[in-house]
């Protein structure tokens, strides 16, 4: 594996079916699974990371039958992710419908190489235009989550959290965040065009890494992996624009904090702009 300080992360840009059922549902896990262990027999990583809402449809239909596909903390969606994650030594970042005591949320978990739970994050930001229909459907969370591997402080945040700044800055300055990892669900709507704009400014304004990883077919895909500093020498990491994809990233804490030192954004902000 790789070490301490760096990552190797393994981003999968998959396709998802039709799951309108339990067990669409957990078909559609198993062969997700099948598909991360034959790259992870090829080359290890350190961290596997799957899109927004990776074990169910992102569909009205699908979202209508909430009540049989949405999923405890530790359901389907654990168990399957946790199988991958003790048999080959790694961190799994997967998305799923999480029943909750308020209702259902579109979260984020995180299962370590040991199978444990490391925690977990409830979408802050409901999305309510273009494709998406999310406020009719679920809840919103209540907290951030950070987890470390390697040294390399971790974040997850999903889809429409990206256009609301203020969150990916709070993850920078007060969590000490290296790496967003942004789930999301990106329906080619009038939206999707602007969306890795929005990617390539957390990064470069924060000066982290930041993965922007979409679910693969005709009318998603195109995810894309952004540097704490890029120019036109130092482009970011585009995937298939609708293929299912999946990339060995690396992550290096030794070349944010150089971006960092060679550009001082951080640095050069003002204590309070309140006064001014």
């Amino acid at each position: 594996m790789t070490s301490i300080e760096a990552l190797s992360l393994l981003a999968c840009q998959i396709e998802v079916p039709a799951t309108e059922s339990a067990a669409a549902r957990d078909r559609h896990l198993e062969v997700s699974a099948a598909k991360v262990r034959a790259q992870l027999k090829a080359r290890p990583a350190d961290l596997v990371v799957l899109p927004e809402l990776s074990s169910i449809d992102y569909s009205r239909a699908a979202f209508d039958r909430l009540n049989k596909i949405a999923e405890p903390l530790e359901g389907a969606s654990f168990e399957t992710w946790r199988a991958v994650a003790i048999e080959f030594g790694v961190h799994v970042s997967y998305g799923f419908a999480r029943k909750g005591a308020q209702g259902t949320h579109i979260s984020v978990a995180v299962v370590s190489p040991a199978g444990i739970l490391v925690g977990h994050y409830d979408k802050l930001h409901l999305c309510q235009y273009g494709a998406s229909m999310e406020k009719e459907y679920f809840v919103s969370g209540s907290h951030v989550f950070a987890f470390k591997i390697n040294g390399i402080t971790i974040s997850p945040i999903v889809c429409y959290d990206i256009r609301i700044p203020e969150l990916s800055r709070v993850l920078t300055l007060k969590h000490g965040v290296d790496l967003i990892l942004h789930s999301g669900a990106y329906y080619r709507d009038e939206s999707f065009n602007t969306w890795h704009s929005f990617a390539k400014t957390r990064a470069m304004e924060n000066q982290i890494y930041f993965l922007s990883l979409n679910r693969a077919g005709k009318t998603w895909g195109n995810s894309i992996f952004c540097l704490p500093w890029m120019d036109e020498n130092i482009p970011p990491e585009r995937f298939a624009d609708t293929d299912e994809d999946f990339r060995y990233l690396s992550i290096n804490r030794e070349h944010l904090l150089k971006a960092r030192e060679n550009y001082t954004f951080l640095k050069d902000r003002l204590a309070d702009y309140d006064t001014l």
